[in-house]
């Protein structure tokens, strides 16, 4: 038998959960942990679907600076006391010296994992910047503190890839920290309802899709991505682009607009579709396996993306900016430093089908290693 694991997982899309990442790699990845031989508990504003997976509910935080500044230890000093966990897992990093104080208060002796799914910081030139999309009201820089402060707590610092790793061993040691062993990448899994076969090149007088399938948010470079689809479309391509979202709750659309903005910019853009799968994977996997290539985001500190990998997953050759973790991980020859660059490398991909297998190949092979089962067994290792 494996160990109790406590997962504590924030669900920010509570109202749409296929567009919540991490509740997305929860519901792949706990019941590989299950399988695994772990006994998981979940405590989250919402289930997963295998309900082998203990299920404790939580509050909705209103808004993203509660999810990071507010807590209460008693609660969670209860929580531990009743599931009696051997490893906690906390994934909202600034909350881990909340989740240590209460463990301290339960006399819980577990070990606390950390997974750092996003990283609010980015450097430049050298010098480190704070996440534009938690400055709010200038406190962006709070929020790095708190974050760093998190890292402290944990006995296991988890990353989803060598660039995040980096990045963040950078960010430590400009605090005074050297993560050393603590520190171990482990990639989230692929979803295996969004696997298929190598895609097929477009045919002649077939007209391309190009997806984007990332949020709206104008910290993920979405301003760069509209003035790129410009140049993209096309009576040859069309750019087909997910609303994720939809409407928002007032509490968080408040804070951030942009989602809707962009939204707006881009259905008003000849040649450009704007779809919403409505919460739907199903109809979801049908807009993957209806495109011929994806595109990823302009996201300068990007430590991984999962709409990458499901057009990955499915053959679907991704280009992208040369950027963050796309850098590392999209093949050389898709990656492009100017729009003039990404239409070029586009129109090869639909012109030359030699070309498009061979990265369609190279797409598919890419994500055999997140297969869950594989991905559960390393993030066992981690955290044990």
């Amino acid at each position: 038998m494996g160990p109790k694991v406590l997962y504590l997982l924030n669900i920010s899309n509570s109202d749409r959960l296929s567009a919540d990442s991490g509740w997305v790699v929860a519901d792949t990845l706990l019941p590989a942990l299950v399988d695994a031989g772990a006994g998981v508990t979940l405590a989250s504003p919402a289930p997963v679907r295998d309900a082998r997976v203990g299920f404790w509910p939580m509050p909705v935080p209103a808004t993203k600076y509660r999810a990071r500044f507010d807590g209460d230890i008693g609660a969670l000093a209860d929580l531990i006391r009743r599931t009696t966990p051997e490893v906690v897992v906390a994934n909202q990093i600034e909350a881990a010296p909340l989740v240590r104080a209460a463990m301290l208060e339960a006399r819980c002796g577990a070990v606390l994992a950390g997974y750092c799914h996003y990283l609010p910081f980015s450097f430049e030139e050298g010098r480190q910047l704070v996440d534009p999309s938690l400055d709010d009201a200038g406190l962006g820089q709070s929020v790095l503190m708190t974050f760093l402060a998190g890292v402290a707590a944990l006995d296991r610092v988890l990353v989803h890839s060598p660039t995040a790793a980096a990045l963040l061993s950078a960010a430590a040691a400009r605090a005074g920290m050297d993560l050393g062993e603590r520190l171990h990448v482990v990639p989230p899994p692929r979803d295996p309802a969004l696997v298929g076969d190598h895609a097929a090149p477009p045919s002649a007088g077939q007209t391309a899709v190009a997806l984007y399938n990332h949020r709206l948010y104008a910290h993920y470079g979405t301003e760069d991505f509209v003035r790129l689809a410009t140049e993209l479309a096309s009576p040859a391509l069309r750019v087909t682009v997910m609303d994720l979202f939809g409407n928002r709750r007032p509490a968080r659309s408040a804070l951030d607009t942009s989602p809707e903005r962009f939204r707006e910019a881009l259905a008003a853009l000849p040649g450009v579709q704007v779809v919403s799968d409505g919460g739907d994977r199903g109809f979801y996997r049908q807009v993957l396996a209806g495109a011929h290539l994806g595109i990823a985001p302009y996201r300068a500190a990007c430590p991984w993306s999962l709409s990458v990998i499901d057009c990955q997953a499915m053959g679907l050759p991704v280009i992208s900016p040369r950027l963050g973790w796309m850098a590392e991980h999209i093949h050389p020859e898709l990656l492009f430093d100017s729009p003039a660059e990404a239409v070029k490398i586009t129109n090869r991909l639909v012109t030359d089908p030699t070309f498009y297998t061979r990265h369609s190949e190279f797409a598919h092979a890419c994500t055999e290693a997140l297969i869950p089962a594989l991905i559960a067994t390393r993030y066992m290792e981690a955290l044990t």
